[in-house]
């Protein structure tokens, strides 16, 4: 069994309130939770408009399945225009 943690740090340029933050983060994780065997969350930055800090994680017999997961679905968050992933790890475990 293989876990993979990938925690991105995020900025939403267009968001001038906590309430405008979460309407997009909702979106994105709700998207990735459907279409993807994983678990999301965000994890740091809840009190700042324009950051914050995603965090994926999968689990799966091998190694290149758990990363696959994680590549798909950091290409996912890469494909919504209203964010910009800056600083992403990738830890296992």
């Amino acid at each position: 069994m293989v876990v993979g943690l990938a925690a991105c740090e995020c900025i939403i340029y267009d968001a001038h309130s906590l309430k405008e933050k979460r309407a997009v983060l909702q979106r994105i994780i709700t998207r990735l939770k459907q279409k993807y065997n994983i678990s999301v969350s965000e994890v740091d930055h809840h009190d700042v408009w324009q950051r914050a800090t995603i965090a994926v994680a999968a689990v799966s017999a091998s190694k290149v399945s758990t990363e696959r997961e994680l590549q798909n679905a950091l290409k996912m968050i890469d494909s919504f225009p209203e964010i910009e992933r800056t600083i992403t790890e990738i830890e296992w475990l």
